[in-house]
């Protein structure tokens, strides 16, 4: 494999940064703020070991209990729960995103 031989007029990647505006200077405060705000992250975690755990459990829980030992029974029941778990999560998102949309418009009102 060949390697391209850099002439002295050619700017390397490195020096071609410098005359770059959205790359920031040393009096800059960076923003170090995270992009995704920690409750969301909690609520996805949280979802994710229910989606994870929810159906598990409900299919050995319902196996030997209420089925008595009918596998094709719990595994429907271990579905279900599957997608009970999806629903309660996509209700949470859609609320979540409406209290957002709703904070912006009373902020937005009181700046008029």
């Amino acid at each position: 494999m060949t390697s391209r031989r850099i002439v002295s007029n050619e700017q390397t990647s490195l020096n071609k940064d410098n005359g770059n505006p959205s790359v920031s200077t040393s009096t800059e405060k960076s923003n170090v703020a995270p992009a995704v705000p920690a409750m969301v992250i909690y609520k996805l975690l949280g979802f994710t070991l229910a989606m994870v755990a929810g159906p598990i459990m409900t299919y050995y829980l319902t196996l030997n209990t209420i089925f008595r030992g009918s596998s094709t029974w719990a595994g429907a029941t271990a579905a279900i729960m599957a997608n009970v778990v999806l629903v309660a999560y996509v209700i949470v998102a859609m609320k979540e995103d409406q209290s957002d949309r709703l904070a912006a418009e009373e902020k937005a009102r009181k700046g008029e």
